[in-house]
């Protein structure tokens, strides 16, 4: 496959160009440029950036995923076992994980403070609607 420039790379990966323009400015992504100034993308950023997103979307910041960057372009297992080469990684992780998990505490105790001014809104959306009627 010949190089790709960014609107190709954007719809292969399933991003936006915006998307891909961002992770360059932050030292994730690499491209080259044409004469015409046009952004090129050597085929395997496809796996990077599809890499990149899913980092995203388990919940890693930019700057976690900067952590990972050595493994971006090779497919990430779907579970990680732990290696001492990765533990830069697995720090990461350990710290988002951490983060969740008071992000859930503080969530759960702001649901329970509501519940606990409006039982009704335990019960669920039919016993709710019934009390707004």
């Amino acid at each position: 496959m010949a190089v790709l420039l960014i609107g190709e790379l954007a719809a292969t990966a399933g991003t936006t160009t915006r998307a891909l323009r961002y992770y360059e400015e932050q030292g994730l992504l690499e491209s080259e440029r044409k004469t015409s100034g046009y952004r090129v993308y050597r085929p395997g950023a496809v796996t990077r950036v599809r890499n990149i997103r899913a980092l995203l979307a388990s919940g890693f910041t930019v700057e976690d995923v900067k952590s990972f960057v050595r493994y971006l372009d090779t497919d990430l297992p779907e579970v990680f076992a732990y290696s001492p080469s990765c533990a830069e990684g697995y720090v990461v992780g350990a710290r988002r994980v951490a983060e969740l998990e008071e992000k859930i505490a503080a969530l759960t105790r702001m649901r329970d403070v509501l519940v606990h001014r409006m039982p009704w809104l335990a019960a669920g959306d039919d016993a709710a609607e019934g009390q707004a009627a």
